[in-house]
């Protein structure tokens, strides 16, 4: 996944914009339930163990359409081979800026999945308008906690004051090196502080790599600011998601940094979108700040490049890391059949605790006892994890897709290529933000 397009596909940041006007419609102004009115919550409960009922057939809709796919369709297939006769789970994969669009309406219409994987950030979007079923009960009877995952992440499984989600992974930006460029400099993998990392591209520059490190303006520059943004002490929108936080001081420092690589010439001006990935697999730069999920690419298709991963350096004062995560829900299809309510709940936990499978893909488990599993010890992302209090998340607001490609990108870009300053790039982004939030308070109902 190496194009801008199947990356953002991959997180499923695309199909945001106009998808909140979609979801309103969609809902009407009000929820939408398993039978097109009655709320999701009255499902029926999930009493725990094994599935024993009749056999049943659950759709499964996913977005893993790229190097991830074989993975997840082995796990599938030892599922439905362990309980043949019993649960029958078809899968059903989609582009993720197709899948989210199509699956209010679908379900709507009893078309659509009865169990799917979706991004963290979409959880609040989808549980706004009930397309999504509550699954309180499942960690109730199953016992488990933040105590079991990375408790960032199971945390931000909760809306409204209920657990829509079950993580299966995280995923995150790394700091990606290449081995050769730090031996020059007598490094042995990357630095982990500001001051460290700055003087190690000063000598890299020195050793004869003239642009060490090139900053983009757009994928993945968003996320590189967020990272900056937390690291700096700031927040991305208020508690109440009335207002977007991130136009102040700590988001000025963190482009400013963006900026800095720049002038300092670390960077070329004006990098063209996915150039800098690009430059980093061609051996013509030292670092490279992008996600895990290029750890399967750059094995694929780099083979004679000697590099390593590390987290993120700690530029600002707290280290910190922008993630996301995909997620087990159940829909509000399901819940019209209790049979498939029990199945479902039953094939989210048995996948969850069986996915040391799904770590060969690139990814990081979120479950602790899978991430614990010496099988995958050794994979270059597990280490990411060793501080999982760096992991960030983007807030469960409804529609907070749009704010972000509206606004915070936007922003981002115009200052790293110098058409506003820092600080009045910032302030026309949040003034663009807080007005989607508000037209998004007003379209979910909150």
């Amino acid at each position: 996944m190496t194009s801008p397009l199947s990356r953002r596909s991959f997180l499923g940041l695309s199909g945001a914009v106009g998808l909140t006007a979609t979801l309103a419609a969609c809902g009407g102004g009000t929820k939408i339930g398993a039978d097109g009115g009655a709320p999701a919550s009255a499902a029926p409960t999930f009493s725990g163990g094994e599935y024993n009922g009749p056999k049943v057939t659950l759709e499964f809709w996913n977005g893993f359409t790229g190097g991830d796919g074989p993975h997840f369709r082995a796990m599938l297939e030892e599922f439905n081979k362990q309980y043949a006769g019993r649960i029958e789970v078809r899968n059903v994969t989609r582009r993720w800026e197709d899948l989210y669009p199509a699956l209010p309406t679908a379900i709507a219409a009893n078309k659509g999945p009865d169990v799917a994987v979706i991004h963290i950030d979409w959880i609040g979007t989808f549980a706004a308008r009930s397309v999504l079923t509550p699954l309180d009960d499942v960690v109730s009877a199953l016992k488990i906690s933040d105590a079991d995952f990375i408790p960032a992440i199971w945390n931000a499984g909760v809306y409204d004051g209920k657990r829509y989600a079950v993580p299966l992974d995280v995923h995150c930006l790394g700091d990606y090196w290449n081995a050769a460029h730090l031996d020059k400099i007598g490094l042995k993998d990357a630095p982990k502080d500001k001051a460290s990392y700055e003087d190690a591209l000063a000598e890299l520059a020195k050793a004869g790599v003239a642009q060490p490190f090139w900053m983009p303006n757009k994928w993945p520059a968003h996320l590189m600011f967020m990272s900056l943004l937390w690291q700096n002490g700031g927040e991305l929108y208020s508690q109440d998601g009335a207002k977007a936080l991130w136009g102040g001081a700590e988001g000025e420092q963190a482009l400013a940094w963006m900026i800095e690589q720049i002038d300092k010439g670390r960077s070329p001006a004006k990098v063209a979108i996915d150039s800098q990935y690009a430059a980093f697999k061609n051996d013509k730069t030292s670092f490279t700040w992008d996600g895990i999920w290029q750890i399967n690419d750059l094995k694929t298709n780099a083979p004679s490049l000697k590099w390593g991963l590390s987290s993120v350096p700690a530029i600002g004062a707290t280290p910190a890391v922008w993630s996301s995560s995909h997620n087990f829900v159940m829909t509000a299809q399901a819940a019209k059949d209790a049979d498939k309510v029990q199945a479902a709940k039953f094939f989210i936990d048995h996948i969850s605790r069986q996915s040391t499978e799904w770590a060969k893909a690139g990814m990081i488990p979120a479950r602790n006892s899978v991430r614990q599993d010496p099988s995958i010890a050794d994979l270059p992302q597990i280490k990411l994890a060793e501080n999982p209090d760096v992991f960030r998340f983007l807030p469960a607001l409804p529609g907070v897709g749009d704010v972000q490609s509206k606004a915070l990108e936007l922003a981002v870009a115009k200052a790293v290529l110098k058409q506003s300053s820092p600080a009045d790039a910032l302030k026309e982004g949040v003034k663009t933000a807080d007005q989607l939030l508000a037209d998004n308070k007003r379209k979910y109902g909150r």
